[in-house]
């Protein structure tokens, strides 16, 4: 074994949720600043900006700047030799800081701040004219390519893919079908669910909703509760209309030592690594499975050397329902587990800001494993749509294996030789359904439909369900996965559609 003193460790953490009602909200990089500097006195270190050798600021949404990083860096005064600003995905904090950790345990940084925020709540006042913004000038950023994500095919695009609210839908009803449970019980379940996730929440002081709902009220559809993409109501969608931030600060050991960091304060990046699924959604051969996950959480696991069950609390990414069940089930959680799936409360209570939520739960980890040292705790992070998965392990003990990523390098080759052929375009037949939704208008009338199938060759297509056959043959009160339906493709529009019949 290596060096035990170049183990990672976490020695500064902080977050920060901007007050609703504040009269002059701070603009993003601010905001960043602001829970930067927070992060930095964590460590109880007067000198240690002198140390920072590498910023990784993660990507946001809310606000343009020329060079986002550089101008971080001159707010705080500090002359990092390494200064990044990341790609997209719901996973990127938390795969900067596996990334991080590898980085610290090379010798390649010293000191790392990792950190990001949003504030679109401030900017979506702005936009309808409720709120006057007095930040800097937008600029054209230096960073053509940050907060770029690689696109799903132009045939999954053409059906409307793209939007999270419709594949996570889709794969919410194919996890549906697979437990055999009636749409009641279903929604009753995954209201159940996030009524423990309102819970945590309701006690999280940073979280942007603290009132807590009961499963009944996430599942019930109202005016502000709207139905938003079969089975789902607004109460189980990740609210990304919130202005927060967060940093964390990380060293290795001996480094730690020398500055006289208090042990007290390190939390050991005890396992942790980022793998892919299969990019295209209808490529996959199955859509209730996350290899990413079994198998970058089973090689975390043997890293930290523990198994599942010594896991004392979980943070899941939690943008949809169907993401929770897809981590739960790879692996192996039973329902009725008593152990916590969320740390804040998930994106829908706590908040969702963007590319950065996966930064919070860490935060939260080292704050829990500070005050209960005996804490071992697992964080799983989702970028795209299952797509790109993220582990992490935190407690007060180094791993048992040194930092590497050949072994997941060699389980990403096993993952992607699973990839089905690309689906048909021009679909006439018989189509028998593996998921649905139903997407609805905002005053809670169906819009339309999208079902993804398997037609009697065996290959994937896509096609629409169209308004009204959706309100003539009622089938939001049905369960579509596993019944056949005749599809056809209309040159006119260039689309497949279902044909419904009595």
């Amino acid at each position: 074994m290596k060096n035990i003193k170049s183990w990672p460790v976490i020695v500064g953490a902080s977050q920060y949720t901007q007050p609703k009602e504040i009269q002059n909200p701070l603009d993003p990089l601010k905001l960043i600043a602001k829970v930067s500097q927070l992060a930095i006195e964590n460590t109880e270190i007067t000198n240690i900006k002198e140390f920072i050798d590498a910023v990784y600021l993660v990507h946001f949404a809310s606000w343009s700047y020329e060079d986002a990083p550089a101008e971080l860096c001159e707010m705080l005064g500090i002359k990092p030799s390494i200064k990044t600003l990341s790609s997209g995905g719901g996973n990127t904090s938390l795969r900067l800081l596996n990334e991080a950790a590898l980085s610290i345990t090379e010798g390649k940084s010293k000191m790392i701040l990792l950190t990001g925020g949003e504030t679109w709540y401030s900017t979506s006042l702005a936009r309808k004219g409720k709120k006057v913004l007095n930040w800097p000038k937008q600029k054209v950023s230096k960073y053509p390519e940050a907060g770029k994500m690689k696109s799903l095919s132009k045939f999954e695009l053409k059906y409307n893919l793209s939007l999270p609210s419709l594949s996570f839908a889709l794969l919410e009803t194919a996890l549906r079908a697979a437990s055999g449970r009636s749409l009641e019980d279903h929604q009753l379940s995954i209201g159940k669910l996030y009524e423990k996730f309102s819970q945590v929440g309701s006690n999280n002081p940073f979280a942007w909703l603290k009132k807590s709902r009961s499963a009944q009220e996430i599942i019930t559809p109202t005016q502000i509760n709207r139905n938003v993409s079969h089975p789902y109501t607004k109460y189980m969608c990740s609210n990304p209309f919130v202005d927060q931030s967060g940093a964390v600060l990380l060293t290795n050991q001996e480094f730690a030592e020398e500055l006289n960091i208090e042990p007290s304060k390190w939390i050991y990046l005890m396992g942790g690594g980022n793998l892919q699924n299969i990019f295209s959604i209808t490529q996959r051969p199955s859509l209730v499975n996350s290899p990413a996950v079994k198998h970058a959480s089973r090689l975390s696991l043997a890293q930290a050397g523990l198994k599942i069950e010594d896991i004392d609390l979980f943070d899941f990414y939690s943008c949809f329902p169907s993401m929770v069940q897809l981590i739960r089930n790879a692996l192996k959680i039973k329902e009725d587990d008593p152990r916590p799936l969320t740390l804040t409360g998930g994106m829908a209570f706590s908040g969702g800001p963007w590319n950065n939520y996966s930064l919070h739960p860490v935060i939260t980890a080292v704050d829990l494993i500070r005050k209960n040292p005996s804490l071992k705790i697992m964080q799983v992070a989702n970028g795209g749509y299952n797509t790109k998965l993220s582990v992490g392990i935190y407690g007060k003990a180094p791993p048992q294996k040194q930092w590497n990523n050949d072994e997941f390098l060699g389980e990403q080759k096993e993952i992607l030789k699973e990839e089905l052929p690309k689906p048909v375009e021009i679909a006439n037949g018989i189509l028998t359904i593996k998921a649905y939704t139903i997407i609805y208008k905002r005053d809670g009338t169906p819009d339309y439909g999208v079902v993804l199938g398997i037609l009697e060759n065996g290959s994937r297509t896509l096609g629409f369900l169209k308004e009204d056959s959706i309100i003539q043959h009622n089938l939001t009160q049905q369960e579509l996965v596993g019944r056949e339906f005749n599809i056809y493709h209309d040159d006119k529009t260039g689309f497949n559609y279902l044909k419904i019949k009595d």
